[in-house]
């Protein structure tokens, strides 16, 4: 007998990773746990959505019918990062796919290594942009070992061509895409382990930026315009499907980087 595969999405209320529990809800069969932290209407909001999307994927709903359910956890907490894992195993059964959707910036000049020399913004990058992946893995890994499943991070186009809200931020997300690939190589056969590395999105994130900047940027990218949180989605979702792929560092990012 076949089981639905799990799906357990770390910072889901809003932006990139809404967009992932949506996607997942609408092209597959899977029971989902979002994760939130503070926002718990805005949970309950998209389990609402998720579920709309279900019904009309023309899911039929009976007693062994995938289901959506939200936990909250500070994810960069390692304590409530093992709960979140465990309760989502205990809820609903096993873990096959995790998305490691967190981050932190605070804004400054990219450009001014003034701004840039900041002891406490370099400590709090390390620790939510690469340690709290590392922590999640670790948290996860003998379920997705045991379910043959993936872990895929967000990473940022900011890892790979210098550039983005901070330089401290800029280096920890290049340091998230290099432990990346080292699980994937330490976690093999068993576990397939990637990233997604975004441009300039219109989340809460990307509308901090100046408008003069993000036209800057739209300016910049080959396709002129800027990607969105379901381009992301869409291949994270590949990635989680796809059972070929391991050691991946995706870039949606309309042509930034070139």
């Amino acid at each position: 007998m076949s089981y639905p595969k799990v799906a357990l999405i770390a910072g889901a209320s809003r932006g990139v990773g809404a967009a992932v529990a949506r996607s997942l809800a609408s092209h597959s069969d899977m029971r989902i746990m979002i994760n939130y932290h503070q926002n718990q209407e805005a949970a309950k909001q998209l389990i609402s959505e998720m579920e709309t999307l279900r019904t009309q994927s023309g899911h039929v709903k009976d007693s062994q019918s995938p289901t959506f359910a939200a936990a909250q956890a500070d994810i960069t907490n390692r304590t409530e990062m093992t709960r979140l894992v465990q309760q989502t195993v205990e809820q609903m059964g096993r873990l096959d796919i995790v998305i490691s959707n967190v981050g932190w910036t605070r804004m400054t000049d990219f450009m001014n290594l003034q701004a840039a020399d900041n002891e406490e913004d370099w400590d709090r990058c390390f620790e939510v942009n690469v340690k709290s992946h590392f922590r999640l893995f670790r948290a996860c890994q003998p379920h997705l070992e045991s379910s043959e499943g993936t872990f895929i991070a967000t990473a940022s186009v900011a890892g790979v061509k210098p550039s983005g809200s901070s330089l401290p931020y800029a280096v920890t997300k290049a340091a998230l895409i290099h432990l990346i690939k080292s699980l994937a190589i330490i976690a093999g056969p068993k576990i397939r382990v990637n990233s997604v590395a975004p441009g300039v999105l219109m989340t809460d994130w990307g509308k901090t930026f100046s408008p003069d900047k993000i036209q800057a940027v739209q300016d910049k990218n080959v396709l002129k315009r800027l990607a969105t949180p379901e381009d992301v989605a869409e291949q994270i979702r590949f990635l989680a499907m796809n059972r070929s792929i391991t050691g991946v560092n995706a870039l949606i990012d309309a042509g930034f980087s070139l």
